[in-house]
């Protein structure tokens, strides 16, 4: 899914938020992946709420964590939905890791105003890091957090704010990932070169691993604005890896976001978790799969065409594609030939897909597959 962020003719800041379907108060925490929402106050003059999405594997833990940045969606940023990041939340409790993603001041259900926009990008990352130094802290008061094993995220102008706090990071942090990040702001002012100053300041005391990801068809931040950054932040003494993939859907801004990002991103940055010295093993595959999903029929292997067409004949076409897909997924199908559903990622893929082929084609449908396992019953 790519997210469309719609701009005010005065001020033209742009940078996309993780792909949300709702507003803040519209998605409520999934029990399933031990979802909760805490609030903390930040340390400015007059101190307001600081909402914080947890996500924890069950148990007492310590657990090591991931501490997840948005990025801003167009328009008033009260209206952004909370950042959750589905697919990737997944991926880290599957590994029995705590995924934190706060919203900084002025976002979602977090109070006071946004902090100003305008051309001094490199001060306006430093502003957004100083919630994330607030997040921290409360971290570390926090029996279930393991703060001397944690990584920072971020997407888009998230990913701005973690180079920006990767400058004065607590110890715990053993390496930092920007996906896409940045910021551009298009009136009275060379963003491009003040992108580069500000990664270029940054870089001078950013000393802890970090690991960039930018698409060729990024429509934010192409390479041939991004590379000076790079390069500036490498030359100022930074720690960094460039991870320059090529296109990605219609807009490689919007990579992080989709569930089908995973294949970019998820083996480089845990071979980095690795080296240095974070465990990647998977601990708790369930995280990684539909709840409560139907035991397997036993009427054939999920790789079975034959058996799929004698099911719903002609849906074939559709079923590779869901094949090809990671699990969590689901695949649905109608009475009538032909007719089917499938999603993936995000959550409850089964009831998502249910209510997608009832939208589509107006009956009721069946589960004919989750995850990976065929669990229609033949009739």
């Amino acid at each position: 899914m790519v997210c469309v962020a719609r701009s005010s003719a005065a001020v033209l800041l742009l940078g996309l938020a993780l792909c949300t379907l709702a507003r803040a108060d519209e998605v409520p925490p999934n029990p399933a992946l031990g979802e909760r929402i805490e609030f903390t106050k930040n340390d400015k003059l007059f101190p307001v709420n600081l909402q914080i999405t947890v996500f924890q594997p069950e148990g007492a833990g310590p657990f090591p964590v991931v501490v997840l940045n948005h990025g801003k969606d167009g328009g008033n940023a009260h209206l952004q939905g909370r950042n959750r990041a589905v697919a990737a939340t997944r991926e880290f409790l599957k590994r029995g890791y705590a995924v934190v993603a706060p919203m900084r001041q002025g976002f979602a259900g977090s109070g006071g105003a946004a902090v100003g926009e305008g051309c001094n990008i490199e001060g306006n990352g430093e502003a957004q890091a100083e919630d994330v130094k607030t997040v921290v802290r409360w971290l570390g008061t926090q029996s279930w957090v393991d703060t001397s094993r944690m990584m920072m995220m971020g997407q888009s102008h998230g990913g701005l704010t973690t180079m920006a706090y990767s400058q004065e990071p607590h110890p715990g942090f053993k390496l930092f990932v920007n996906f896409a990040g940045g910021l551009r702001y298009l009136v009275g002012c060379q963003w491009e070169l003040a992108l580069r100053d500000a990664m270029g300041s940054y870089g001078q005391k950013s000393h802890v691993p970090s690991i960039w990801f930018y698409g060729a068809n990024d429509s934010y931040f192409p390479p041939n604005v991004i590379k000076p950054a790079f390069e500036a932040f490498m030359a100022a003494g930074g720690n960094g890896e460039m991870v320059a993939y090529g296109p990605f859907g219609v807009d490689a801004h919007a990579m992080f976001g989709s569930a089908d990002g995973l294949d970019i991103w998820l083996d480089k940055v845990l071979a980095k978790m690795r080296s240095v010295g974070l465990p990647t093993d998977v601990v708790a595959p369930r995280y990684g799969l539909s709840p409560d999903a139907p035991p397997p029929s036993g009427y054939a292997k999920v790789d079975d065409l034959d058996a799929l067409k004698r099911a719903n004949p002609g849906s074939e076409a559709s079923y590779r594609i869901f094949l090809a897909k990671r699990p969590p997924r689901a695949f649905v199908i109608a009475t009538r030939i032909g007719q089917q559903a499938y999603t993936w990622g995000g959550d409850d893929p089964p009831k998502r897909a249910l209510e997608l082929c009832k939208q589509r084609h107006k009956e009721t449908c069946t589960v004919y597959a989750v995850d990976d396992h065929v669990v229609w019953q033949q009739p």
